[in-house]
């Protein structure tokens, strides 16, 4: 499957809450904490790449996801993506590093997710801020962008991790993960 996504900091996720709950929205997952696990060889051949392997935990889910490189055409950015859910990460993480992989970042945040015509929306709480991400076919975004009320040039192109070592440049009191505070 081919992912196409804008990915929108926000200052706060209410308000786009509350238009989401003035338009035929449906609110398909209520806020629920995710971790996530990156994996990579010891000379980082996948991050070079440009590419993830990813294991999410989030409930009582299990997700194995691979995302290729990244194409963009203009703020939409579109990569390969592969997901497949598993009974058991300790179970995966295990087979992972016995194909070479090891653990390296881990990140967190709180989404919740609404399906709104056909794009999807996650509204994204994280320990540097808040995002909204749309998805769905890339000629939809912007509409359904400014729909909310956001502006698709505000749109960052850049993954999670590398907007937290940017804050961290700024804040180097962060440790290495993108965690929250226990």
């Amino acid at each position: 499957m081919i992912e196409s996504e804008l990915k929108i900091p926000v200052d706060a996720l209410e308000e786009i809450r509350r238009r989401l709950g003035e338009t035929d929205a449906e609110q398909i997952s209520h806020p629920e904490r995710e971790v996530n696990i990156l994996f990579d060889s010891a000379d980082g051949q996948l991050a070079a790449g440009g590419q993830v392997l990813r294991i999410r935990r989030v409930g009582g889910r299990h997700i194995l996801t691979f995302k290729g490189p990244a194409a963009f055409d203009g703020a939409v950015k579109q990569r390969r993506e592969i997901e497949l859910e598993i009974s058991s990460s300790e179970r995966l993480s295990e087979l992972l590093h016995a194909l070479g992989y090891a653990p390296g970042m881990r990140y967190e945040k709180d989404r919740e997710s609404w399906n709104l015509g056909s794009a999807r929306i996650d509204l994204d709480h994280t320990p540097m801020g808040d995002f909204v991400e749309i998805e769905g076919p890339a000629h939809c975004l912007a509409a359904t962008a400014r729909q909310l009320g956001l502006d698709p040039a505000d749109s960052v192109t850049q993954s999670y991790i590398s907007l937290w070592r940017a804050f961290r440049r700024q804040h180097p009191e962060c440790g290495r993960d993108m965690v929250f505070d226990p």
